[in-house]
C-alpha cells in the first residue's frame, strides 16, 4: 500500500513537471512571436533582426529558472521511482534460520509444511526442498522465487 502511495505521488510530480515544462516552453514561444510581432514588418532589416535576439534572449532568461527547476524535478522522481523499485523487491525468506510462522507465510505452506522444512535443514540449496522430499514440485514452485539459501 506504501508503494503505491509513494508511486502515485511520482505520478503527481511528473505531471506537475510536464505542466512546468509546458509553461516554460509556450512562455519562450510566446516571446519569440511577441518579438517578431514588435519588429513589424517596416523599417530596417538588420534593426528587426536585433530586436528579435534581444526578445528571444530576454524570453529564454526569463523561462530557465523554470526549465532549470522541471528538470531538477524530474530527476528527482527518476531517482525517486528507481528507489522505489529497487526498495520494493521482496526479500528473501532464508530457508535455513526462518522461523515457523515467517515460512508459514509462503504461499501454500501451513504449519505442517514449515515444521517438516525446519526438521529438514541445512539446506544448500532452495531445490533442496523437492529433492529431499520436503515439497512435491508443484508446492516448490510456487514459492521458488521467494526462498533463498545463504
Amino acid at each position: 500500500m506504501e508503494e503505491k502511495r509513494r508511486i502515485e505521488g511520482s505520478k503527481r510530480e511528473v505531471m506537475n513537471m510536464r505542466k512546468g515544462l509546458g509553461i516554460a516552453g509556450s512562455a519562450l514561444a510566446a516571446a519569440m512571436v511577441v518579438a517578431a510581432g514588435t519588429a513589424g514588418c517596416s523599417g530596417d532589416p538588420a534593426e528587426r533582426e536585433k530586436t528579435i535576439r534581444e526578445e528571444a534572449a530576454k524570453a529564454a532568461a526569463e523561462a530557465k529558472p523554470k526549465i532549470e527547476e522541471a528538470g531538477r524535478a524530474v530527476k528527482a522522481a527518476v531517482d525517486g521511482a528507481k528507489e522505489g523499485w529497487e526498495n520494493g523487491q521482496q526479500k528473501k525468506v532464508d530457508l535455513n534460520a526462518a522461523t515457523v510462522d515467517e515460512l508459514t507465510e509462503l504461499p501454500g505452506i501451513g504449519k505442517h509444511e514449515a515444521r517438516r522444512i525446519v526438521a529438514g535443514r541445512p539446506y544448500h540449496d532452495k531445490h533442496d526442498l523437492v529433492s529431499k522430499k520436503i515439497l512435491s514440485v508443484a508446492a516448490y514452485e510456487k514459492l521458488k522465487d521467494e526462498v533463498a539459501v545463504k
